[in-house]
């Protein structure tokens, strides 16, 4: 190697380089709507959570088997006022085979409902599973 050679450079303003400021000022804009869109999908996901949620929303506390064909279960459900609906419910047997499923409906009245349902199955039910409550 001789102290002659150079490493070779690229023609002045041929390529178009930007100042540091437009670049820093590009990289704002692009940061800052980039911010406002995930902002706008947080909320837009998290109201949409909340109006389906705030309409029927149920659980099943306890479920007892009564005998190889059916299982009792309390369902409790909350709502609000004048939404009628329904609730599915599933079970399933020691093999994870499902053995039951029912719709059970919600009457429109009150804010809250709780009832013991029985739900029916083909073989002895080990669990008893809300798969969601739909308004009507």
């Amino acid at each position: 190697m001789s102290a002659g050679t150079r490493t070779p450079r690229l023609p002045e303003g041929r390529y178009g380089r930007r100042g540091d400021r437009e670049t820093d000022r590009r990289l704002k804009v692009i940061g800052a709507v980039c911010g406002v869109l995930a902002l706008g999908l947080i909320a837009w996901l998290g109201s949409s959570y909340l109006i389906r949620e705030t309409r029927i929303n149920g659980t099943v506390p306890t479920f007892q088997a009564l005998s190889d064909s059916e299982l009792q279960l309390h369902l409790a459900v909350r709502k609000t006022e004048g939404t009628a609906g329904s609730c599915t419910v599933r079970s399933q047997g020691e093999d994870g085979a499902v053995v039951g499923v029912a719709d059970f409906p919600v009457p429109a009245a009150g804010t809250g409902y709780d009832a013991v349902v029985s739900l029916r199955t083909t073989a002895r039910g080990t669990t008893a599973e809300l798969l969601g409550c739909t308004p009507a």
